[in-house]
């Protein structure tokens, strides 16, 4: 099944909670701290495009790359001077190098095996300038198993609902979720829809590996968008990886 296809329309809806603009103001400190503080900034997975937004915002060149054209087509509707491109992130092709890359929201978990997640490091690695950074987060296996795996969230909005089912299979690392969701036609019509989705889950370990398997120096690792280090408990953890040479 399509992911963010019906549910695109009401994405922003039910992720409101998601603390956007406190993301922006980290990742531009981890940006200005190392002296990237202008230049185009490309936004892997950015959905609707609330944080490419909010990034433009803080004077970089934005642009959006996202797989689900129903989301490419909302996030363009809200910002036509931005340049989006829809793309899959395994295939990314860009027409030049650039500052950096950042990509939130888990959106790499769905990348389902090590070799995927390692193409997209290498592409990203190609197309950045040097010194250049890769600034990511990444849901843990902690998450998956422990907090939301066999779990279901549900929730009623006066124009809409949703039920949210998880199965996570700790063997594959793969959690699997089936979106069910009911939108508002007209007076008390409500009509179904429903979108599976599947995330893997990893482990920083792996992670690390891959990036300097090819060729990413790591100059950071936090706790879901804070100053401290991640730990056992961590349920999202963000990497901040450098391009220091070009490989031969």
């Amino acid at each position: 099944m399509n992911e963010y296809t019906d549910f695109a329309t009401v994405y922003d809806l039910f992720m409101d909670n998601v603390p956007y603009e406190e993301w922006a103001g980290f990742i531009t400190r981890q940006l200005h701290n190392e002296d990237i503080r202008r230049g185009v900034v490309v936004d892997l997975g950015c959905g609707t495009g609330v944080l490419t937004r909010l990034m433009k915002a803080q004077g970089y060149q934005m642009m959006g790359v996202e797989v689900s054209p129903e989301m490419l087509s909302i996030a363009a509707g809200k910002e036509a001077s931005i340049l989006y491109l829809n793309q899959d992130l395994r295939e990314l092709e860009l027409p030049d190098n650039v500052e950096a890359f950042i990509s939130t929201c888990d959106t790499l978990n769905y990348l389902l095996s090590p070799a995927e997640l390692k193409e997209v490091f290498a592409r990203a690695y190609r197309y950045l300038k040097k010194g250049g950074v890769f600034f990511f987060d990444f849901n843990t296996v902690h998450k998956y198993r422990d907090i939301i795996g066999e779990e279901t969230i549900a929730e009623s909005r006066e124009d809409g609902a949703f039920i949210w089912d998880n199965y996570y299979d700790e063997e594959e690392r793969l959690n699997e979720y089936e979106v069910t969701f009911f939108l508002q036609e007209e007076g008390e019509l409500f009509r179904r829809h429903r979108e599976v989705h599947t995330q893997r889950a990893y482990e920083l370990g792996e992670i690390r590996f891959l990036l300097e398997e090819v060729g990413f120096i790591i100059k950071g690792e936090f706790d879901d968008y804070q100053e401290v280090e991640p730990n056992a408990e961590s349920e999202r953890i963000c990497l901040l990886a450098q391009k220091i040479n070009d490989k031969e």
